[in-house]
């Protein structure tokens, strides 16, 4: 099995799969909706005590075992018992990629149409007249769509270290360059620091129970958790690598690129007094709007979805590789095993096809593919979100923590009783609840 070839590598790609549309897109309109600092206080504490647990759990099952996701369960346990964690996780990354490839269509048609100035003498409710047109534009959607496809797959084509290492080394350090220039930018605006309040400020009467299951379910959101992309680039880690310190690094980094995505969106949206609660539409709608106020708005609304395209992109290498690295595996097994190169056009095609079918249900084209008064798009979305991530990283929790918990991590005994205690009961209770409230039931 190919590895990483140095430790910044690891790091990197780590957080890029977690540094994606969660980190630049759903983050900041997520504080919008939940009153800002006080919410962002409690985000970075669930980060830190079940995000931080958890992390280091798929990373160890991926390093302990050396395999990918489908082999990671049963070395670790010794039996086939817990294969069927291995096919969810690989099911969720599937059903994930069906829908992101879709949304990081969205990100490479804006940075297109933004480069081409089209959005320079649109309004607030132009844009939203634009947008709604577009989403209703299925053969424009699904060729963007696949284009998100062929890039990603053009990545993960190469070996590892060439591939997604190299990658990483370059993407991520360019991601945080053009946050920082942008977010000095929005600060330094007329305004601007009405937004840098909202953000930083914490105001705790807006804390309720909903907004801690909030903060708890983003966490887990943007740390890319129960999906079993940190599984399979644990399998990549060199054998020096220490997961727990990776694991750190890892969330802090994702933390600061949340902030400074905060910290570029906020500030502008109350400098030209937009609301901060527009939800997703926040990006596609009221940004371009907002950046058609500014100095350059042609160059800013530019840098901003070549941002989100950079962060989109970080996040569906690591999520395909998934997939790549199952079938892989799988079918080492068989008479007819599959190269790398043969595993990512078996994986790109499928989502070729899973994406198409989503576009056609969003765009009203398939009405045979809506479920329960949903299409498709939403559904996959409501199924991994809701579902599927929090079953697997509830299922990966009880499966380190009570059946390999010994000798996978090498700490101090006090760290190491912490630990356990957080995975055997703590992190697993904290889960159900969040489940609960996804399915409103709390």
């Amino acid at each position: 099995m190919k590895s990483f070839s140095s430790k910044i590598g690891v790091l990197l790609a780590a957080a890029g799969s977690a540094v994606g549309l969660g980190s630049i897109w759903k983050f900041p309109y997520t504080v919008g909706e939940n009153g800002g600092g006080a919410f962002i206080i409690l985000y970075i504490v669930c980060s830190i005590i079940f995000g931080l647990p958890l992390v280091m759990n798929e990373f160890l099952i991926g390093k302990s075992s050396g395999k990918s996701v489908y082999g990671a369960f049963r070395a670790l346990s010794g039996s086939n018992r817990w294969q069927w964690l291995s096919w969810t996780n690989m099911l969720s990354s599937m059903f994930l990629m069906s829908f992101y490839f879709v949304v990081t269509g969205w990100c490479i048609f804006y940075m297109v149409e933004a480069a081409s100035n089209t959005f320079a003498t649109m309004d607030a409710p132009q844009l939203t007249t634009f947008f709604d047109a577009f989403e209703k534009n299925a053969p424009v959607m699904t060729v963007y769509a696949i284009l998100a496809n062929v890039l990603t797959a053009a990545v993960l084509w190469f070996d590892v270290n060439k591939g997604i290492e190299r990658l990483s080394k370059i993407l991520m350090p360019l991601l945080f360059i053009m946050l920082i220039v942008m977010a000095i930018h929005m600060v330094l605006l007329d305004g601007g620091t009405a937004g840098l309040r909202f953000l930083f400020e914490p105001d705790f009467s807006k804390i309720t129970p909903k907004v801690i299951l909030e903060a708890m379910g983003l966490s887990f959101f943007t740390l890319s958790l129960g999906v079993g992309a940190l599984i399979t680039y644990g399998g990549y880690m060199p054998k020096e690598q220490n997961v727990a310190r990776t694991s750190v690094q890892m969330i802090v980094l994702v933390i600061i690129v949340s902030l400074l995505a905060g910290t570029v969106v906020l500030p502008a949206v109350f400098a030209y007094d937009f609301s901060p609660t527009e939800g997703p539409e926040l990006t596609f709608v009221t940004l371009p709007a907002v950046f058609m106020h500014m100095f350059s708005p042609t160059i800013i609304s530019t840098a901003f979805f070549t941002l989100m395209c950079v962060a989109a992109l970080t996040s569906t290498i690591s999520m395909m590789e998934v997939m790549v690295a199952f079938f892989c595996e799988a079918t080492a097994e068989t008479k007819r095993p599959l190269n790398r190169h043969q595993s990512v056009i078996v994986t790109s095609l499928i989502l070729v096809v899973t994406n198409t079918l989503c576009v056609l249900s969003l765009t009203g084209h398939a009405d045979w593919l809506t479920i329960m008064g949903r299409n498709l798009f939403d559904n996959f979305n409501d199924l991994v979100t809701n579902f599927l991530i929090p079953l697997g990283a509830f299922s990966m929790a009880l499966f380190t923590g009570w059946f390999v918990p010994q000798n996978r991590y090498q700490g101090s005994r006090v760290v190491s009783f912490v630990y356990l205690v957080l995975l055997r009961w703590i992190i697993p209770i904290a889960i159900i609840i969040v489940f609960l409230n996804s399915l409103n039931i709390l």
